[in-house]
């Protein structure tokens, strides 16, 4: 049991080892330095928020365009609606008009009959 656990541990400490040796590796050959790649990422950190802010202006200005297009819309629907509503109250009252008239016809002609 004793030599699993021992085997374990150096599998353990040749991993960290290599990752160690690797770092250090990749330190020495980058290609650039530490400086000059904390400026680029500073500039494509900026670079993105502008295009994010951009964005967001842009669609805050087309959510504001669709909101004044739903407006206008809307307000020519209800415009339209009235107008209906107007005709309609205007047939109405024709419509009972003219039966009103229809049953005083029909009431002065059952009077005479009556009489």
């Amino acid at each position: 049991m004793a030599g699993k656990n021992d085997n374990a541990t150096i599998g353990a400490i040749m991993l960290i080892a290599g990752g160690i040796i690797g770092a250090g590796l990749s330190l020495l050959y980058a290609p650039q330095s530490g400086v000059k790649t904390r400026r680029q990422l500073t500039r494509y950190a900026k670079k993105v928020r502008n295009e994010a802010e951009e964005a967001i202006r842009d669609t805050a200005e087309s959510i504001s365009d669709m909101m004044e297009d739903l407006t206008e819309k809307t307000t020519d629907l209800l415009d339209q609606g009235g107008e209906v509503a107007e005709d309609w109250r205007k047939h109405m009252l024709d419509a009972l008009d003219r039966g009103q008239k229809g049953l005083e016809k029909q009431r002065k002609r059952l009077s005479q009959f009556w009489e």
